[in-house]
This record gives structure tokens, sequence and C-alpha cells, in this order.
């Protein structure tokens, strides 16, 4: 399950895991014009960690996702 919500200048996705025995934590993702940040608390440690991707990086991320192990490099389509 998730939600989202829009801001003035950012978008938030809260992302909640149902889909196990042990459930972890929510992940919030903010997603901001020019970077991307993920958010979860950390109960053993008592805070929350936070990532931060450059866009360049998260469309990295959703290109690997979908691709075999391997070594790759993005390019922009010619026209």
């Amino acid at each position: 399950m998730f939600s989202i919500e829009h801001e003035f200048d950012y978008t938030v996705i809260t992302i909640l895991d149902e889909g196990s025995n042990r459930l972890t934590e929510d992940i919030s993702v903010t997603i901001f014009e020019e970077r991307t940040a993920l958010e979860q608390y950390d109960p053993i440690s008592d805070r929350v960690n936070k990532i931060i991707f450059s866009n360049s990086q998260i469309s990295d991320l959703l290109a690997a996702i979908k691709l075999p192990e391997g070594f790759y490099s993005r390019s922009e389509k010619e026209k």
C-alpha cells in the first residue's frame, strides 16, 4: 500500500510494508525538481536514515531494475 501527496514544490510518496510477516518501517520518498530523498525510520538506532539521489541516479536506478547482471551506461536517444 502507498500514498501520494502533492505539495507546492515537491511530491511525497509513502510506501507501507504489508507483504511479509516481519514488517519493516514505512519508506518516505520525497521528489523535488532536482533531487529525490528516501527516508526510513530505524527503530534500532532510533533515527531516520536518509539517502539523496540526483535525477540522473534515479534514472539509472529505474533502468537497472529491469536489466540483468552487468555494467551499463545510460545514453540519451538520438533524434
